[in-house]
């Protein structure tokens, strides 16, 4: 395995020392206030903020796996509300995309996997036993246009999502970077 922390600490220092940082400079508050809520997929490191037209500041960008919030109180939705209430955001845009690993991740496999470096059976059947429902929580979706109107529906109609607070869904070509738009958010104000 190669070991990358050396080299980003190694070039970490030259970018402060050379004040590289400074070109990035900005506001914790996104300046299109926006909250987007996105694939961590490697493709759209960079592709999304260009095919958006987004710079350092504009927005903020939560990233998981497959752009799914699938816990109404969890981790995702918390940012979520953060942004709308703390950080100025005042629209929320879910990006899902094409050729996306959720659609086709089999929860079977992937607990093959686990087991496979090293996961014990005994953790398994201790979650299991515990009621975490791997199979459930590994679940990815079957289409990427129904995985982003139903993360787009279940924050519209999160209770403490602040009211007329358009949220938008699209899908994103992760080669040429083109947009489907999926929701359009205003349609309700």
């Amino acid at each position: 395995m190669e070991k990358h922390l050396n080299n980003i600490l190694e070039h970490n220092r030259t970018f402060v020392e050379n004040k590289e940082y400074e070109s990035y400079l900005t506001s914790a508050f996104p300046e299109k206030k926006l909250v987007i809520i996105t694939c961590m997929d490697t493709r759209l490191v960079e592709l999304l903020p260009k095919a958006m037209n987004f710079k350092n500041g504009d927005v903020k960008i939560i990233k998981n796996a497959g752009a799914i919030i699938s816990q109404p109180f969890g981790s995702v939705m918390r940012s979520v509300m953060v942004a709308l209430y703390e950080l100025q955001a005042e629209e929320v845009i879910v990006v899902g995309h094409y050729e996306c690993g959720m659609a086709s991740l089999n929860a079977e496999v992937m607990i093959q996997h686990m087991r496979d470096r090293g996961i014990s059976d005994e953790v398994l059947s201790t979650l299991e036993n515990s009621g975490i429902r791997l199979s459930k929580w590994l679940r990815g979706f079957d289409n990427i246009t129904e995985g982003v109107k139903n993360t787009v529906d279940l924050i519209k109609n999160h209770p403490l999502l602040p009211p007329n607070v358009p949220v938008h869904g699209m899908v994103i070509d992760p080669t040429t970077g083109a947009l489907d738009l999926v929701v359009e958010g205003y349609e309700n104000e």
